[in-house]
């Protein structure tokens, strides 16, 4: 049983983009923020009893997943760093997911988005659920959490 998500997925977009800013690989562009906010969702989803971190749906688009929401938001960057000066209240999110969050930064954080786009594309979730000239398929969080889920099996000792 899924319960609500605790944060937006701009909320989500905007930690990213604040604590990139202290780290000397922090350059996010619109396709890198979108392949951050894919892999913090999934291996949320997967520890947290199949509940995501942020309700707004993951598309599978032709370069990967997406928020289209947070696209919107950020697309006038194109593809070119996103430049956020904005102020970011870290307190904002919870610990846990703060710890999650920086998880995923350093493990991807440092990859260009062209290679996460190429790892989404070799992933089941976009995999099953990208069809060419479909446009808005939401990726199921299902898919995400037995994906996810997989990857966390494995890696847990027995």
């Amino acid at each position: 049983m899924t319960t609500a998500a605790p944060y937006e997925a701009s909320t989500i977009a905007r930690w990213f983009l604040a604590w990139a800013r202290f780290d000397e690989e922090g350059v996010i562009s619109n396709l890198k923020l979108q392949k951050l906010l894919y892999y913090a969702q999934g291996h949320y989803i997967a520890n947290h009893d199949g509940n995501p971190l942020f309700g707004d749906p993951i598309q599978a688009w032709g370069h990967g997943p997406v928020v289209p929401a947070v696209y919107h938001e950020f697309k006038k960057f194109g593809s070119n760093a996103i430049e956020f000066e904005d102020e970011f209240d870290f307190s904002s999110i919870d610990r846990d997911t703060s710890g999650w969050l920086a998880a995923v930064w350093k493990t991807h954080g440092a990859r260009s988005a062209w290679a996460l786009r190429e790892m989404t594309h070799n992933e089941a979730p976009w995999k099953d659920t990208y069809q060419d000239g479909v446009r808005e398929t939401t990726i199921p969080t299902a898919a995400l959490e037995r994906y996810f889920g997989s990857l966390w099996s494995e890696a847990r000792p027995v």
